[in-house]
């Protein structure tokens, strides 16, 4: 097809960065409107930067000097501020190689940084210097992924395993009933539901955190099949090197690049991750919303900030809006990594050709993630405990004659809470009225608070 601006018109009448590449990429993926991510790009600007100057190292064979290096990086860091982002229309949809955007990418700094030197700059033969679009869009992805990780969902992650480290200590004395199975068990401390929730979002930042070393292994270097065709010996460690400070990430050369070019294992890897991040966020925030429904015909043992009318015909209602976009962001995680892990089975020998995909998948993941917990986070500061509640569920529940299998025996206790649940009674009702234990005996053996936590606190 030719990029004809009478058959498309999103090809500019005068294209005033990029060239001919990209305005093919244009004509020939008109598929979804969406661009390549933000993250992607600026993370391709830092790759573009630092392989202008790791190749000055090498100028005999790159042809590139310091001041054309200093042209390359002063164009890329506009772009990386944001400028020049009309520039960048190739559809996310594209070849599977992501050949369209890099070429994008390496024709939109030629044209800048030809107009800063006053000198003509290729965007192959320069900007292009030493790489490929098989080791620099793997390069890319992996930078973006890892900045978004590392510098704002790792944090946000930690600010809300401290909003429910924050909330286990205020519900620290809070007696409610346990539930199995949806149904009354044992009473438990509110505050204890709380660790567990603090523990599992420490655990899911453990896990994303040890996949941050195999991520950040670049294959920057291998060229086109890996085998580092037309780069000079020492220009990937150089470039890497420079790459890790321009972006504040712990960066390597990859061990092997054919495995990491042929394959994209490690974004599988911090895929999975996330998606069993979302697991974690999917049960705490679900949780959050059952303990929190009512206010009257609910469980109501939490109470959650009002923040919006929640309904268009009854006065005064609000719904548990932040916990259910968490589940909505949750779920399309679910849907994102399953298009990932099929994607990362498509490395055909040399390449996986599934790239622009796994990139729009992994970012949206991670940008999502980032912003949903960062709004939960915020919800579970002012969270309270409806106590009275909570103490009433505590002392209703008949799941507390468990206790009672070492002083009248299972069979015993059973027969007990079948009557009590049969008139209505509570458990220490019919245990005192039976005379199975004295008073005293039956109410120490039966508290609520002493039965949440038995083995520090528990009846003697």
């Amino acid at each position: 097809m030719s990029p004809s601006n009478e058959k498309n018109p999103a090809v500019p009448e005068n294209p005033s960065l990029y060239g001919s590449n990209t305005a093919l990429a244009i004509e020939n993926f008109p598929i979804s409107g969406e661009p390549m991510p933000q993250a992607v790009l600026i993370a391709l600007g830092h790759v573009k930067a630092a392989a202008a100057t790791a190749n000055t190292e090498f100028e005999e064979l790159t042809g590139v000097s310091v001041p054309m290096a200093a042209a390359i990086t002063s164009a890329a860091d506009e772009i990386i501020a944001g400028g020049w982002a009309d520039q960048f229309p190739v559809d996310v949809f594209q070849t599977g190689s992501e050949t369209s955007t890099n070429m994008n990418m390496n024709e939109v700094i030629a044209t800048l940084a030809e107009r800063r030197l006053g000198s003509p700059v290729h965007p192959n033969d320069h900007v292009n210097a030493s790489q490929s679009s098989n080791d620099t869009i793997p390069s890319a992805i992996r930078v973006a992924a890892l900045t978004v990780l590392v510098h704002h969902l790792l944090p946000a992650l930690r600010s809300l395993e401290e909003e429910l480290a924050g909330a286990a200590t205020r519900f620290d004395s809070v007696v409610k009933a346990g539930r199995t199975h949806l149904m009354d068990a044992t009473p438990i401390m509110l505050g204890d539901e709380f660790t567990g929730y603090r523990f599992a979002i420490g655990e899911a930042v453990d896990r994303l955190t040890s996949s941050v070393g195999r991520v950040g292994a670049l294959p920057l270097g291998g060229t086109a099949t890996g085998n580092e065709l037309n780069a000079p010996v020492g220009y990937a460690t150089r470039a890497v090197d420079i790459l890790a400070e321009r972006t504040d990430l712990d960066l390597t050369v990859a061990a092997n690049h054919f495995a990491v070019q042929g394959g994209q294992d490690s974004l599988v890897e911090l895929s999975a991750q996330l998606r069993n991040l979302a697991v974690t966020l999917f049960k705490i925030a679900n949780d959050v919303r059952w303990l929190g429904s009512g206010p009257r015909t609910g469980l109501s043992e939490l109470i959650l900030p009002e923040l919006q009318p929640g309904s268009s015909i009854m006065p005064g209602k609000t719904n548990p809006v932040i916990c259910e976009v968490v589940l909505q962001v949750c779920a399309q995680v679910f849907g994102n990594d399953a298009a990932i892990a099929f994607a990362g089975s498509q490395g055909d020998f040399e390449l996986n050709v599934f790239l622009p995909l796994m990139a729009r998948n992994l970012l949206d993941s991670l940008t999502l993630l980032t912003s949903a917990t960062t709004v939960f986070a915020a919800l579970c500061s002012d969270l309270e405990a409806n106590e009275a509640q909570c103490r009433a569920y505590a002392d209703a529940t008949l799941a507390g004659a468990a206790r009672l299998n070492l002083e009248i025996g299972y069979d015993a206790a059973a027969h007990v809470v079948k009557e009590a649940h049969r008139t209505g009674r509570t458990v220490l009702d019919v245990v005192v009225d039976r005379g199975l234990l004295d008073p005293d005996r039956a109410r120490r053996v039966l508290d609520p608070s002493l039965l949440a936590r038995p083995n520090s606190t528990g009846p003697q």
